[in-house]
């Protein structure tokens, strides 16, 4: 049993007599010392409490109608700020210069129809600020007047709103048999035409939502007619639609002052351009001649750059053909040294691998005659010229005579006939029979000695071959 709430019945009987169980039973609980500045302080504490109350409770019952038009009174306005004080009953709304119509004016006593965006806790009370200018307040207007949206068979996707001059709104049915701009604007346009005077004349566009984007951006622009929407939305200036209008609709689609292109774009979030169907031509010519232009100069850089190729390729197969031809003839004189140095050894009854011995120096004075070289059956050495070792040298004897006069002459009637019959001889063998008479290969391969032997010369060119490539990787050693 709680002391301070409940008592006994007994105790209670003591009171009243006539108390029953569950009655209330009233008792002084003044005390004896409590004078009049106590009463005024109780009295005071117990009006802040129930002022506390009254204000929390206004606090929460506006907090839940956040988001919701209210009517209101218009209770006074401030001549220097602008602002409007309206009241709601219990409590008071403050509407700002920026929350205001531009074309609206107010009066003392005018009912008005308000958004509530915002509640805020004061020690003073809540303060509620509403505003007309706000988006949702629109589509608050639309939910009351339309049955249809406020059930969610139609949808509101998107709205454009430039407060008193004029809104834009998407629209979009979840059923394919209703027309979402038909039900808003209603029979005889009398459903838009209610949000209209409530605010204040501001004239409304309802438009078809849909989700081809070019389809939407045509669909907001009405009332003009589109002809066609080109969607570029890597532009560098953000997403653009270019939109391309009867030249007689031009001036409707872009709108007074820009209204109607500028509502379009907000609504739709693409930045757009309007061309009319002339200009667009004469844009689309001159692309069509600077794109033709551009592919006319690649086409020359991609010639220029083939045939500077195909030379470049022509040069580098005459090099490669230049150098073939050069190692391929390097070949043939190697080839024909070695021949002809063997043929020459085996004429002479020498070993094919004996090296050629070098050519006599010539004499020292100028004007002596040179001997002419000595025939094999007599060569002229400086052995030849000395005495053999069994003959003794006396005072009577000459000197060794030295090469050039040891050397025997030759006659000079035999001198003459062998130079004639070889000047005979070359003016008879002419350049093209010299080529012809030049022994071949496989001529010399078969070549005999003057002993009659047979050469074997292609093992002789192989060893030669060998010998030297071993002096070429001593000299790269070095």
């Amino acid at each position: 049993m709680d002391e301070r709430t409940e008592i006994s019945l007994e105790d209670a009987r003591h009171i009243d007599p006539n108390a029953e169980l569950g009655d209330v039973v009233r008792v002084e609980i003044t005390p004896q010392d409590f004078g009049r500045i106590a009463a005024q302080t109780a009295k005071q504490v117990i009006f802040q409490k129930i002022r506390e109350a009254e204000r929390d409770r206004v606090y929460t019952d506006f907090v839940n109608r956040e988001g919701e038009i209210i009517m209101g009174s218009v209770q006074s306005i401030d001549p220097h700020t602008g602002m409007v004080r309206l009241s709601l009953g219990r409590a008071e709304a403050i509407l700002s210069r920026q929350d205001q119509i531009p074309t609206e004016r107010y009066r003392i006593g005018q009912r008005l129809r308000v958004y509530v965006y915002n509640v805020v806790r004061t020690p003073r009370g809540p303060n509620i600020y509403v505003s007309r200018t706000r988006r949702e307040m629109l589509r608050r207007l639309l939910e009351l007047e339309v049955p249809e949206i406020a059930n969610g068979t139609v949808e509101i996707r998107a709205i454009a709103r430039e407060p008193g001059a004029r809104s834009k709104v998407a629209v979009w049915s979840t059923h394919p048999g209703v027309d979402p701009v038909g039900a808003c604007v209603g029979m005889k346009g009398i459903r838009i035409q209610n949000i209209v005077n409530e605010l204040s004349g501001e004239k409304i566009d309802v438009v078809q939502w849909s989700p081809d984007e070019a389809q939407f951006v045509a669909n907001a622009l009405s009332p003009a007619k589109v002809l066609k929407v080109f969607l570029e939305p890597d532009h560098p200036e953000g997403k653009t639609a270019i939109v391309i209008v009867p030249d007689k609709q031009l001036s409707l689609a872009i709108g007074k002052e820009g209204q109607n292109a500028r509502l379009a774009a907000k609504l739709t979030g693409w930045r757009i351009d309007i061309k009319s169907a002339s200009e667009a031509a004469e844009e689309v010519l001159r692309l069509t001649e600077r794109e033709a232009r551009r592919k006319a100069k690649e086409e020359a850089r991609r010639r220029e750059y083939e045939r500077k190729l195909a030379e470049a390729r022509a040069l580098l197969a005459e090099a490669e053909q230049a150098e073939q031809a050069a190692a391929a003839q390097e070949e043939i004189e190697e080839q024909e040294l070695e021949i002809a140095t063997v043929t020459e050894s085996a004429a002479q009854g020498q070993p094919a691998d004996a090296q050629p011995e070098p050519p006599p120096e010539p004499p020292a004075h100028s004007g002596a005659i040179e001997a002419e070289p000595t025939t094999p059956e007599t060569p002229a050495t400086e052995e030849s010229t000395q005495p053999p070792a069994t003959e003794p040298q006396t005072a009577d004897t000459a000197p060794p005579a030295t090469v050039e006069e040891t050397a025997p002459e030759p006659e000079a009637g035999l001198e003459e006939e062998g130079a004639e019959d070889e000047d005979e001889e070359d003016e008879e063998l002419t350049p093209a029979r010299k080529d012809s008479e030049k022994p071949s290969l496989i001529d010399l391969v078969y070549t005999l000695n003057e002993r009659g032997e047979q050469v074997d010369l292609e093992d002789e060119i192989r060893a030669r071959r060998k010998a030297r490539s071993k002096k070429r990787k001593k000299k790269s050693r070095r």
